[in-house]
């Protein structure tokens, strides 16, 4: 560009590769920061203008070129013009490199890796957004980097710098080492998901083909993980890397090595314990799958652990377990299934009677599994007398008529497993629960005896007039229902009135109504028409504004992957069309 001011664009010097030390054989010094400056100031022909022996020079110029860094931040509107060379040259680089053959020679791969670390290498800024399970993807708008223009097409040139066929990993790791992958890795906590899309493919991209990066690169991951959930529990690429790791465990060849099985032990079991576990949560529970696909015997220690990190008081998160639960039943073993079968349906019964109606639905919703279904019904004897209690139990006293529905379906499928054992289980719960009537009975019989004794001792007059006892037990079976039906009297010293709960209200359910094999049809019955009338629910989202320019920035925002779809390598050949 002949003429005009010089840009005033910041510089980070390219001989140390934004915070990389030079590496032996690496090309000459760089070009002074006045010499970057000064390639603003001449026009830079097009390839197709020079010939093919002059393109390897020119092209070095270019890249060069393309190392002046700009301020999209505090000075916006500065150098509009130079910014916008810089965005056309390195669109003309990588149409450069998609459509021609030969064009990787040695003197550009540090001069690429150069460039790419001098525009991404970079402090990022403090978080902006909340962190953990305050932060909602779907409400809260990701800060966007502002120098978006030129990072992607610089992402972009890489890309079709590591993809082009004429690339060598031999030459190329002299320029891409253990530096190099960890101040990538670092760039993952980045708030602006479109960057961090790119960055998922380039270390894809490099793990793929640098054999001798993959372990450090494996262990740098497990440190992120091992900060993230011990120390900081904030990290804006954890759904990336584990979409990595997803396709790596998926390379993994058997048998699997000692280390990767305490990877998943070690590391992605533990994620769970994130409180922001729904930002990553399908990432991970595809990491988990694959593992079990590879090696079934890791499924007992595998689902020992979610029910140890089960959710407590967390609904949504108990639900996201239940999901994952249900991924990891439909690729078990038989054999495996029966050392887990016991603690896990302990689990699912008590999720069956959550008072939180989308746990006990999603629990129930196993029942229309049908290879869970199939081993459930090859060990009937074992889970149906775990799980008859809490669907007995909810049948009746659950607040949602949809969970009625649901458990009646349950109840039909275990009747018609096994007959037999159903009716077993009916009458032996029956039976439970009468016994609980006669102790309560019992226990209230024995404390009107003891109040009758009472009354005749020489001091009861003397203590019947501080305390007020009435001759009825509390009907709990525990300290807390005694408690709850203590009441103290207001404005009096030292006195205590109980109020017994009748016995029938102590049994949940009546054991005199049974459970017929009619009664159970016509409520599994009305529960599907019931479901075929209701709509989806959908979640409602807040009403706040969004900002239209974010909105539209992640709509137009094209994955990385589209760059990297095959194209005509001839020399001169024409560009690919551009992706929809």
């Amino acid at each position: 560009m002949k003429g005009g001011m010089a840009p005033t664009a910041t510089m980070s010097v390219a001989g140390n590769g934004g915070g990389a030390k030079p590496r032996p054989g690496a090309a000459d010094a760089p070009p002074s920061v006045g010499a970057f400056l000064s390639l603003y100031e001449v026009d830079q022909p097009k390839f197709s203008d020079v010939p093919e022996k002059e393109r390897e020079a020119l092209f070095v110029q270019k890249i060069q070129q393309c190392c002046v860094v700009f301020d999209f931040v505090s000075e916006p509107l500065s150098d509009l013009k130079y910014k916008e060379i810089k965005r056309t040259t390195l669109h003309d680089m990588v149409d450069y490199v998609n459509t021609n053959r030969g064009v990787i020679t040695d003197p550009i791969y540090a001069e690429a890796v150069r460039m790419f670390a001098v525009n991404l290498f970079r402090a990022l800024p403090p978080s902006s957004n909340p962190t953990g399970a305050e932060f909602d993807p779907e409400e809260d708008e990701p800060t966007l980097e502002a120098a978006w223009p030129h990072l992607q097409l610089v992402y972009e040139f890489f890309l079709r710098f590591l993809e082009s066929p004429d690339f060598q990993p031999n030459i190329a790791k002299r320029f891409i080492d253990q530096t190099f992958v960890l101040q990538l890795l670092d760039l993952f906590d980045s708030e602006d998901p479109r960057e961090r899309d790119f960055l998922k493919t380039t270390l894809h991209r490099i793990y793929g083909k640098f054999l001798g990066l993959r372990a450090y690169i494996r262990k740098q991951i497990n440190n992120i993980f091992y900060k993230f959930i011990y120390e900081t529990e904030r990290h804006n690429g954890v759904a990336e890397l584990l979409e990595i790791l997803g396709s790596i465990i998926n390379g993994f060849a058997l048998p699997l090595k000692e280390e990767h099985k305490q990877f998943l032990l070690k590391v992605l079991l533990p994620l769970h314990k994130v409180k922001s576990l729904s930002v990553y949560h399908p990432q991970l529970a595809y990491c988990v799958v694959q593992f079990l696909e590879k090696d079934p015997s890791l499924t007992e220690p595998v689902i020992v652990n979610l029910l140890k990190f089960w959710p407590k008081v967390h609904s949504p998160k108990e639900v996201m377990f239940l999901n994952e639960l249900e991924e990891i039943l439909d690729v078990i073993e038989p054999a495996e299934f029966q050392k887990v079968m016991v603690p896990l349906f302990r689990q699912l019964a008590k999720c069956v009677s959550s008072p939180h109606f989308q746990v006990a639905e999603r629990a129930l919703y196993y029942w229309n599994n049908e290879y869970i279904m199939s081993l459930v019904s090859d060990n009937a004897k074992v889970i149906l007398p775990i799980m008859f209690p809490s669907l007995y139990k909810n049948s009746k006293s659950h607040w949602n008529k949809t969970i009625h529905g649901l458990i009646y379906n349950a109840l039909k499928l275990f009747m018609e497993m096994n007959q037999k054992l159903f009716d077993e289980c009916t009458q032996k719960y029956k039976a439970e629960k009468m016994q609980d009537v006669s102790r309560l009975k019992l226990r209230e019989e024995n404390w009107r005896k003891m109040h009758e004794l009472a009354v005749g001792s020489p001091v009861y007059q003397q203590i019947s007039d501080q305390v007020a006892l009435t001759p009825d037990p509390p009907m709990g079976s525990s300290m807390a229902d005694f408690c709850n039906a203590v009441s103290i009297v207001p404005g009096a010293a030292s006195v205590v009135t109980i109020t017994p709960a009748p016995v029938r209200e102590m049994v949940a359910v009546n054991p005199a109504e049974d459970l017929t094999h009619e009664r159970i049809e016509a409520g599994a019955a009305e529960a599907m028409k019931a479901r075929n009338k209701e709509k989806p629910l959908l979640r409602r989202k807040s009403e706040l504004p969004h900002d239209s320019l974010t909105a539209k920035a992640l709509i137009d925002h094209k994955r990385a992957d589209d760059f990297l779809r095959p194209a005509a390598m001839e020399p001169n050949a024409a560009a690919p069309p551009p992706p929809p």
